[in-house]
């Protein structure tokens, strides 16, 4: 019997009208997410006549602590007809501040195409001139820069590989494209997650290790943050499934620190290549190669070589069929998928790679160049 696929769509809004107007210190932490004794919210404590267990606490906590972090983002572009003419065409997502100085990241979906970028902040500040720094449509991110004089309170970044099942978390996002910094809690549902989600203008994208959750993600959250109870961002709300309530997903945080450190230092988008087609070991697809483990990653091509020609991974040696299961002492499954462990690396970075081939464990030393669009 044939499984019905869910409709995931990205949770950008997008909408057409014929006449629209709307109205160096770069402060970015990252941190090793903390736990949270699962108890604590069986606990409350009382002020007056209210009662309040911690958990309410902590989830209020949390948004007073990154709401001013969290931004608004408009865009207006214009759309070709099929009768010669244009029309304005209109979209509202969601951004986080992630320095001091005005770098923005959000979901490349939201800003695709955007031939003019508006930002308001969680006062109500309205900030017009808005550069795009870049964007990374396969992991789905872009950056934006603030021009202005004033100091943003950036976020703090979590470690999304340390995600359990079960944890809680909040994400903030504008939705519906007019309720800014709307605040939903859930728990991760799931962990390396696999998508295909519709654009909403007949185009698809294609995601890979992405968390699901059932926090309330709606449409304008795209670009939010998912944070842990400590108030760290562990991922960038992207998408839900249409067909189902409570399921939402998020990129991991991991997989954008690599080009977000490179923005922060250099002012542009890079991102670090590696040059391997690869299946990510499922149970699956470890019975379908007859391969000896249950994590990793399977380096494999239907037709030609899987190995790039001339790429790291070539001149690291590393060969069609070999299993990667480490990058330095990141385990490819339980740390996040390959392309996520990649992400956490700028080009020119070198690692070490680990590696079954023919049953035996190896290791070899491979340099990230820079990925060429």
């Amino acid at each position: 019997m044939k499984r019905k696929s869910a409709i995931i769509t990205l949770v950008a809004i997008i909408g057409v009208s014929l006449l629209t107007a709307l109205g160096v210190a770069t402060g970015m932490y990252i941190q090793q997410q903390r736990t949270n004794d699962p108890l604590s919210s069986l606990n409350s404590t009382t002020d007056g006549n209210v009662t309040a267990t911690n958990q309410e606490n902590t989830i209020a906590a949390i948004a007073e602590k990154v709401g001013p972090s969290v931004v608004s983002i408009t865009t207006k572009s214009q759309v070709a007809s099929n009768f010669g003419t244009s029309s304005s065409q209109v979209g509202a997502g969601t951004g986080i501040i992630v320095s001091s100085d005005g770098y923005v990241m959000t979901n490349n979906h939201v800003i695709e195409d955007a031939n003019d970028v508006v930002v308001v902040d969680s006062t109500g500040e309205q900030y017009d001139n808005v550069t795009v720094i870049g964007r990374d449509p396969l992991n789905d991110v872009a950056f934006l820069k603030i021009e202005s004089s004033a100091t943003f309170k950036p976020v703090t970044l979590g470690n999304s590989s340390t995600l359990r099942i079960g944890q809680q978390v909040v994400a903030i996002g504008n939705a519906l494209g007019q309720y800014s910094n709307t605040v939903t809690s859930g728990i991760v549902s799931g962990v390396g997650r696999p998508v295909t989600a519709n654009a909403g203008n007949g185009q698809t994208e294609s995601l890979t290790d992405l968390i699901q959750t059932d926090a309330s993600i709606n449409p304008g959250n795209s670009g939010g943050p998912l944070l842990n109870m400590s108030g760290q961002v562990i991922g960038i709300n992207t998408a839900i499934a249409e067909d189902a309530n409570g399921i939402g997903f998020s990129i991991p945080i991991n997989s954008t620190k690599g080009v977000l450190a490179g923005v922060l230092k250099n002012g542009k988008v890079s991102r670090s290549f590696m040059g391997v087609s690869y299946l990510n070991i499922t149970a699956d697809v470890a019975k379908e190669y007859n391969l000896s483990v249950k994590e990793g990653a399977y380096v494999f091509k239907n037709e030609g070589s899987a190995i790039s020609s001339g790429s790291p991974a070539d001149k690291a040696g590393l060969k069609n069929k070999d299993v990667i299961t480490k990058i330095n002492d990141d385990a490819i499954g339980k740390q996040g998928g390959l392309s996520s462990v990649i992400g956490q690396y700028q080009p020119g970075d070198k690692v070490t790679i680990t590696f079954i081939r023919d049953g035996k464990e190896q290791t070899t030393e491979l340099t990230f160049s820079e990925y060429a669009s």
